[in-house]
């Protein structure tokens, strides 16, 4: 079939990348200018990230990552609590990115190609572009995430994510901008503190080109805070250039007045170790966070992966997985039944997983608002 996939992030990538294994014509339309490089933090990794990665002949990708045996739990007065725990591999987006973007044919993988509007037909669709150009295929992948167009087709115009009432903030540094205290507490770690209506996290991730070595990784954080009212919302989001973004502010779209902010909540409220994480990242980044639900998951011709089918929060560290999982599925229904057959048991096979994987965020975020 030919076959588009809207959307060039992950989701995106491991779908056009397992469906073009099986001889598709898959071209890629990804709506930045250049493309998504840059734009991602440190992810866990989970069996079913693990498990395209195999599929796709990527399993080298599995072994570049830093793995913590140890968890510290920060308490209010600024002791710390040593936990043992399951090994637990942390990832690099970057690197998982550039891995699959490198493995698109030529010409398979488009750029600065914004699709506005997807035309079912019963035997095609018709994908138009901001420009007034079209492109049809036989079926389309809504891989384009929380802004999703394909889901308007599939779910409704009305189809709308709901505004969980707070934002993460995040943050990615080398690891050696770490100040030698912090290092001490942070490195080598998986660390927690929880206050009321906010908790942050950290742990080592490896560097930009996927290295491991002592002193070439990175430490990312994610701190989580309320901010429940719109107006609370938008002026987090709001730009250095005083536009107001709807989802997220990437790598330096923050002010430096909003970072000065941020480092002085974080020494006024965070433990001493975390605090200095945070003010040595000098390119915070922050995302709002919301939830989505599909109710159908397919039409007659386009299928959602990854959070243009359901935004799930990042407490579950499931976001990439679930996307993988959506990539494998479709792949496997698409293998040995008619286009119909195919999109129906996909349909069956990954709603109720989606629906138990956004259940359990709320769950673990419910304590932030």
């Amino acid at each position: 079939m030919r076959i588009a996939v809207v959307g060039g992030s992950l989701a995106g990538l491991f779908t056009a990348t397992l469906l073009t294994q099986d001889g598709h014509d898959v071209t890629v339309y990804e709506r930045s200018v250049h493309g998504l490089e840059g734009r991602g933090a440190g992810l866990l990794g989970r069996r079913e990230t693990f498990a395209i990665l195999r599929a796709s002949g990527c399993e080298h990708v599995a072994r570049v990552g830093v793995v913590a045996r140890d968890r510290i739990v920060f308490s209010d007065a600024g002791s710390t609590v040593d936990q043992k725990m399951p090994p637990q591999t942390q990832i690099s987006w970057d690197y998982i990115y550039r891995v699959f973007r490198q493995r698109m044919l030529d010409g398979a993988y488009l750029v600065d190609r914004n699709v506005e509007h997807l035309r079912e037909q019963a035997d095609h669709v018709v994908l138009r572009f901001t420009d007034g150009s079209e492109a049809v295929a036989d079926l389309v992948i809504g891989a384009d995430g929380i802004a999703s167009v394909a889901r308007a087709i599939v779910d409704g115009p009305t189809a709308a994510n709901a505004y969980a009432g707070y934002v993460g903030w995040r943050g990615l540094l080398p690891e050696l901008a770490l100040p030698g205290f912090a290092a001490d507490d942070l490195l080598e770690r998986f660390a927690y503190f929880r206050m009321p209506h906010s908790h942050v996290i950290g742990f080592l991730v490896p560097g930009p080109n996927g290295e491991t070595e002592t002193g070439s990784r990175r430490y990312n954080w994610v701190w989580y805070r309320p901010a429940v009212e719109p107006t609370a919302r938008d002026q987090v989001l709001t730009d250095l250039e005083g536009r107001v973004h709807p989802y997220s502010l990437p790598p330096g779209a923050v002010s430096e007045g909003a970072r000065e902010n941020l480092v002085d909540d974080a020494r006024r409220l965070l433990p001493r170790a975390f605090a200095a994480a945070i003010e040595a990242t000098t390119r915070p980044f922050v995302q709002g966070i919301f939830d989505y639900e599909t109710e159908r998951m397919v039409s007659r011709r386009i299928a959602l992966v990854g959070d243009a089918a359901f935004v799930v929060r990042p407490h579950t560290g499931m976001g990439i997985a679930k996307a993988a999982a959506d990539a494998l599925a479709l792949r496997k229904h698409l293998s040995s039944a008619t286009l119909a057959d195919a999109l129906r048991g996909y349909k069956q096979e990954r709603v109720q997983v989606g629906t138990a994987i956004a259940a359990s965020g709320r769950e673990l975020g419910a304590h932030l608002i």
